[in-house]
């Protein structure tokens, strides 16, 4: 689900794309867009306040076999929200499973490249700081 949450649209109808033929899906909730509290705490572990709003498109499937699949996506993007649901529709069946991680292998790899790429741009910027000690201590 993570992984899909963060694809780009156009990667989950790729993923979609390769994993036709599909079974039909009736959804269980309408795809919605909404509004979700963003919560933050002082210093990473102090008291929680309201950060503010993010809206978030989340979808609800049960496919014909009877797997149920659900996704939340930061966005708008009602559509996307429900292709990603019949993806994790798909995962939830044994049968299908590997065939579902075969094609996000590319999603996974540039998640894990973009997420690789941010943390050489951090640690870029980091800066020691280190205490000489004086001789009339």
């Amino acid at each position: 689900m993570a992984t899909l949450a963060r694809a780009e649209a156009g990667e989950i109808d790729t993923v979609l794309a390769l994993l036709a033929p599909l079974p039909s899906a009736a959804d269980l909730r309408p795809p919605e867009v909404g509004l979700v509290m963003l919560r933050g705490r002082t210093g990473g572990d102090g008291a929680p306040f309201n950060l503010g709003e993010a809206t978030v498109a989340r979808a609800a499937v049960r496919l014909a076999d009877g797997a149920s699949g659900f996704a939340y996506r930061l966005g708008r993007d009602a559509r996307a929200a429900r292709a990603a649901a019949i993806i994790d529709a798909l995962w939830q069946d044994d049968t299908r499973r590997a065939a579902v991680e075969a094609v996000l292998k590319p999603v996974r790899a540039r998640l894990a490249g973009a997420a690789a790429q941010v943390r050489a741009e951090t640690a870029a910027t980091k800066v020691d700081f280190f205490t000489l000690v004086r001789g009339e201590d």
